[in-house]
This record gives C-alpha cells, structure tokens and sequence, in this order.
C-alpha cells in the first residue's frame, strides 16, 4: 500500500465532490473554510476536527462513523510512518505482535492482509486499545511480572486478550473467600475421578471462580495466571498440561493466589519470586497435606493406602515423590502411576 493511498477521508470526499459535480471551491464555502484548508483534506495533509466531520456528514450525508473510522486509520498509519519511517518496518513492529501465529489460531481477522494500515487498525481492534503509544505504559500496569523477558510479556498479554474475549460473556456465581474450603473440599472429590476439564470449570464457576482453559503463543512460557476481573477471580491455564499432577499443581497454584492476594490482583496479573514460592507451598499442601506427607514418610510401604483413605490420587503421590526427588521421573514406579490428560 503507497502512501498516496493513505489521504485518509480526503479521497473519499474527492470522489463524492467529482460524482455529484461540486466543485472543491463551492464546497469549502459550505463549510466555511478556505480553499487552501479544503485542499489540505483532499490531500490528506491535515486531520479533520470533530466539527468539520459533523458538518461534512451533514452536507454529504455521509455517515459520521465512516468518516471518523477512515480518519482515525489514516491517524494511526501516520503516527506509525513517523516512528518507523517506512511500511516495511511497520509491518515489521506489527508482526512483533505474533499476527501469523494469531490468524492461524483465529484469535484474531486480518480484513486486508495486504494493508499496513488496515493491519494496525485489526490488531488495535483486539487489544482494545486507543493506539500503540499506550501499549507500553497499560502492558506494564496490567501484567507486573518479573520472571520473564519482554517478548514474552507481549505473548502473555496477547494471550490474556483472547481469553478475556473468551469469558466476556460467562456468568459465575457471587465470590466469597469464605466459601473457599467448601471449593477445596469439592475438588478433593473431583480429583479422584477421570479428568474432566468441564466439570471442574462448573465446580469453580458455582464458588464464583471463572476458569478458562486455552491454547496459548508458542514460546510464552506461561503454564497460567490469576487476576481479578470486577470482583470475580478468573483463572487462565494453558494447555500445556499432560498429566493429571501437574494440572491440579497449577490450578492450586493460582487458588492459593486467589486466597492470599485477592487485593493485589484486581485488574492485574502479579508474579514475583516469593509470591510464587508460597503459592507452590499451598498447592503442594492441598495435594498432599504436610500432615499426611508426614505419615507416609515414616510408613512409606502403606503409602498408596495411606492417600487412597484420604482421597489423594496415586498420581499425585508419585509425582510428589519424584519433586522431592525421592524416586526419578524416569523410574518405572513414577511413569506406571500417572494419569495422563488430553486437555
């Protein structure tokens, strides 16, 4: 796409003018301008103010959402030509937001893949968000994560926006934190069933928890998250997951979250180093309560009776006593005990 071609409603105007015979001259004295400033929009040097979109959408009959729509494209095509000189590397910055990749996943449409502008404009649309020169500062409000590098914030947030659009719509019960034994108590129950994502998704939705279950980018290096969504915990897992430990590990993970920093999450994901050490504690524990551990370390040979009594799956014992490295993951007793998931 030629920069000629990006005059924004200018060439929209011309075309209008030329079919209905008006001249530039007898339409800028409609609407009170010069002819200098009528030739500036033609051209597409100048942007329209509110007033002259309205006037010119009465005069015209054109409608005002048209107008504005191809003036705001043309708005954030130039300020995207300023900072990096040419379509070439526009295409480039926009690409850094993984468009192939999100096409492929249908997580975003690309109206015009031939149009730079029109690209901006698509991507702009999913983010939601006013232009790029916000992305920065929201990014960096909406994810506070200090474990991974840039690229992968950029993955996680894009990730985060296809799951957001996900549950717009989910309704969940009201939350209370006080009702968060009674959720564990369910799930106790649950995890001793074959694996059903479904129902565990019921089972959180009727305690107020909304749990999404997604593809993510390749290479984000993120297995889930939790925020706070006006007032409603949600929890983002990936599909990453294989076997039926390591999800329940995760999902525990982000309830511990939930339990200790409802606060800290509202409209935000937070990850630091001690933070996670402390959820990975609550999840091992509500796997495996440390008590229990405890007594199946001093009678290791009535182990499997000993979780079986207290409705610990197999699968779980076993990956707990790979993680402690008190058996290999590769060992015959390790891989003849888990429960493998197709999520």
């Amino acid at each position: 796409m030629g920069r000629d071609s990006m005059k924004g409603f200018g060439s929209i105007l011309q075309d209008y003018l030329e079919y209905h015979r008006i001249t530039q001259t007898e339409f800028a004295d409609r609407l009170g301008i010069s002819n200098k400033h009528m030739n500036e929009i033609i051209n597409g040097t100048t942007n329209l103010s509110p007033e002259l979109m309205i006037a010119i959408s009465i005069l015209t009959d054109i409608d005002i959402n048209t107008i504005f729509f191809v003036e705001h494209k043309k708005s954030v095509y130039d300020k995207l030509l300023k900072k990096y000189k040419s379509e070439k590397e526009i295409q480039k910055f926009l690409n850094s937001f993984h468009l192939n990749e999100m096409q492929k996943k249908k997580w975003i449409t690309l109206r015009d893949s031939t149009s730079v502008a029109q690209n901006a404009i698509d991507l702009l649309n999913f983010l939601e968000l006013k232009d790029f020169e916000v992305y920065d500062n929201y990014i960096e409000k909406r994810i506070i994560y200090k474990k991974l590098d840039y690229a992968d914030q950029k993955k996680i947030y894009l990730w985060l926006r296809h799951c957001d659009k996900l549950i717009a719509d989910v309704q969940v019960t009201k939350y209370s934190s006080n009702r968060l034994n009674d959720l564990f108590d369910d799930l106790k129950k649950e995890r001793m069933k074959p694996f059903n994502k479904e129902r565990i998704i019921q089972i959180l939705s009727q305690y107020g928890i909304i749990l999404c279950i997604e593809d993510a980018l390749g290479g984000s290096k993120i297995r889930g998250c939790t925020m706070v969504k006006h007032k409603t915990p949600v929890i983002y897992l990936t599909t990453y997951f294989k076997e039926k430990s390591s999800f329940y590990f995760t999902l525990y993970h982000e309830l511990g979250h939930i339990k200790t920093h409802y606060n800290r999450l509202i409209n935000k994901i937070v990850e630091f180093d001690n933070e996670e050490k402390e959820a990975d504690a609550f999840s091992l524990n509500q796997m495996i309560p440390r008590k229990i551990w405890d007594i199946i370390n001093e009678c290791y040979d009535e182990r499997e009776r000993i979780c079986l009594e207290n409705n610990i799956p197999l699968c779980f014992l076993y990956s707990r006593l790979a993680y402690e490295k008190k058996i290999s993951y590769s060992s015959k007793e390790y891989n003849e005990h888990i429960e493998k998931i197709n999520i």
